[in-house]
């Protein structure tokens, strides 16, 4: 099965998939708002900024799987990321990332390698899996890497699209 045909519904509860963004690279992150790895939000919003132009955006899907960090409802969560970080990029329902339950699209993603070669399960908030402007997994990257690492950086760069 393609990413992009796995359906998703945004924040809103409108259906979608990867595929509305087919020819983009893209940085797939489960997000949380009370999180200490929650100022991520900043660094993901400058790369929204910095990228888009590029045929890049971020995906933001909430997960309340991590110690209860994302308890609020999709209107809740909305409103803290407009208010508290300007979040501009786009933000989906919250999603299991993990477990019986594990979102189709993470299931598939869980499968990609870190830099270290490790694989399976998402380690906590704010872990990264960037996709290619033809659909592939490019790079996954653990929670405490920050948006604007260089390495990150470097794969976006590479991921976009020609």
């Amino acid at each position: 099965m393609s990413l992009y045909d796995i359906p998703l519904r945004t924040l809103t509860g409108e259906p979608a998939s990867l595929a509305d963004y087919r020819g983009k690279a893209l940085l797939v992150v489960n997000v949380a708002s009370k999180c200490g790895l929650t100022p991520q939000y900043t660094g993901l919003e400058r790369l929204q900024q910095r990228f888009a132009d590029r045929g890049f955006s971020v995906l933001g899907f909430p997960s309340n799987q991590f110690a209860g960090q994302e308890p609020g409802t999709a209107e809740e969560i909305a409103a803290f990321c407009s208010a508290t970080y300007g979040v501009s990029f786009p933000l989906f329902e919250k999603t299991d990332v993990n477990g019986e339950q594990r979102h189709p699209l993470y299931a598939e993603l869980s499968g990609t390698t870190d830099a270290e070669g490790a694989a399976g399960d998402v380690q906590w908030n704010f872990e990264k899996f960037l996709i290619d402007a033809s659909g592939a997994v490019a790079g996954r990257f653990r929670p405490r890497t920050e948006p604007e690492a260089v390495e990150l950086v470097a794969a976006i760069e590479a991921a976009l699209p020609a």
